[in-house]
Formats: structure tokens, sequence, C-alpha cells
């Protein structure tokens, strides 16, 4: 017997977070053997009981697949979208075999590159995410100006945005070879280094580089709200001009080239796991967990 909460089955088969899960089952879009179940602590048996939602089958893959991806700039993190705009699901496997429930752990903006993570693991993405987790995630951002000493102490105590005070960062200004790194890191992805005409007001990645006003900052947030690199960086008066994610947790992109993807090694996993706490205090993070957040 492979008996399990409902709304953790459908986390692991890739629907969604547990708590969204939580919310399909209450809205009665979730059935078993052809009832509907409506009920939060209603348990299903993954190897004999039949679930569906909206009336399509719903089945978890035996063995959890996680993948990094290299995102470039230009795709939106979404497995599919209504206007048409190109999507992350173009870039990563879509088989209905061992990669089924395949999603994306957070988001990034289209202009952001950088480390994605996909997982058909659902308890494992919603601890990554998890407020209480605090897993890392490197940025490296090429910023309008110079932050002097000041601004770089604003960013790692916290700064004031719309929507309350940042935690505290690890934030540091790039020099030297640090910051020819985080140029060769960032690179010249078209969508990301602004050369097409900007509409915002903006001055564009090329315009700022002819300057010389340009600088490269690496930022660690142990959070994550909406554009927050981009606000935390604009509020201290320094708008981004280009945003790439080097890191998440323990993990790295390497040398993937951009716009591809590869398996974790099961030591990746492994450590990703340990970073996140899945599967430890599952239960106190089940529902109390937020919708993630681009940067």
């Amino acid at each position: 017997m492979n008996e399990m909460r409902l709304q953790k089955y459908l986390a692991r088969a890739g629907v969604a977070s547990r708590r969204a899960c939580e919310e399909l089952i209450a809205a009665g879009r979730v059935s078993v053997n052809g009832r509907v179940v409506s009920e939060l602590g209603a348990k299903v048996d993954a190897d004999v009981d039949e679930v569906a939602l909206d009336g399509a089958r719903v089945e978890p893959p035996r063995e959890a697949v996680t993948i990094m991806l290299h995102k470039p700039a230009g795709y939106v993190t979404t497995m599919s979208d209504p206007q048409g705009r190109p999507c992350v699901a173009e870039l990563v496997p879509k088989d209905a075999g061992r990669f089924a429930g395949l999603y994306p752990v957070g988001r990034l903006d289209a202009d952001t590159t950088g480390l994605l993570l996909f997982s058909t693991d659902g308890e494992l993405g919603n601890a990554l995410l998890h407020p209480r987790m605090h897993v890392e995630k490197l940025y490296l951002a090429l910023v309008e100006g110079t932050p002097d000493a000041r601004a770089v102490e604003r960013l790692s105590r916290g700064v004031r945005l719309s929507d309350g005070m940042t935690a505290p960062a690890e934030v540091r200004l790039l020099e030297g070879a640090q910051a020819q790194q985080a140029a060769r890191l960032i690179g010249s992805d078209a969508a990301a280094s602004g050369n097409a005409r900007r509409h915002d007001g903006k001055r564009s990645r090329a315009a700022v580089e002819r300057s010389g006003a340009c600088a490269y900052v690496a930022v660690g947030l142990r959070e994550g709200r909406k554009r927050q690199v981009r606000r935390m960086l604009e509020a201290v008066g320094h708008p981004v001009v280009a945003l790439h994610r080097a890191s998440f947790g323990p993990l790295s992109l390497g040398d993937l080239p951009r716009g591809r993807w590869r398996e974790l090694t099961p030591a990746e996993a492994a450590s990703l796991k340990a970073a996140s706490g899945a599967g430890e205090g599952a239960k106190e993070r089940s529902g109390r967990g937020g919708e993630p957040a681009r940067s």
C-alpha cells in the first residue's frame, strides 16, 4: 500500500504546490475513482486509486526527476502562455513518460537569465520556495552607476519596498576579475542586453556600457518577492540593466550552455533536498507557502 494525502499526491504529480492543490480539491475539481472529493483530509493509494483533475487523469512519476535549465532572455516562466509568448516549456522535455508533470520551481522574469529548476516532485518544489527554509539564490546584476558603500549597506540591511522591508541580503560590488566573470556569465543575450530600442524611458544596456557609468553587483537573497532584485537596486538609485541568476542553493550552472537543460546528478539532487529540508517538517509547511516570486 502506498497511501498518502490527496494534496500530496497531486503535488508529487507536478500539478501545483501543495497549497494550490488543496484549493483545487476544495473547489471540487478533483475526483478519485470517478467520484469528486473535496475533503482535504482524504487519502489515496497511489498504487490503486485513479485520480483526475477536471476529468483528466493525474499520475505522479514513479521516480521524481529534477532538472536545471540555463534560461535565456525572452522566455516567460510558464508551461503555456495564452498570449502566445515564448515560454520555458519550449526548452525542456515534455514527454508523457518520466518527465510527466515537470514544472518550474519558482520564476524568472522574461528578461532575466540563468539557473531555473524544474521538477516532477511537488514536495521538493514547495520546500525550496517556502519562506521558512531560506534557500539562498545568487544573482548577478549589471546596474546603472556605481553603488557606494552606503548603498551596499542599505541593501545588505534591508530596504523598504512597496510591500515592506526586505530581509538582510548578501550584497557585494564586483570589481576587477570578479566583474569580468560576472560580465561573462550575464553574456550578451540580445533580449537581456536591451540592445533593442526600449520604450520605458531607460537607456539600453549598450548605451549604459558605452557610457562607462555602470557596475556589476552580486546579490544573495534568502527570500523571494516579485521582481525583488530589480526593485531593491532601483530603490537605492541603481536601476538594473541586465540580471542573471548564477546559483540556487548548492547548485550552479557550471558550463551548461544557455538555452540547454540537464538532469541533476544523484549527488546534486541529494544536496538540494538537504538544503530545502524536503521530507522534514512537511506537515508544518503544508498550506503555508506563498506564490513563487519572480526576480
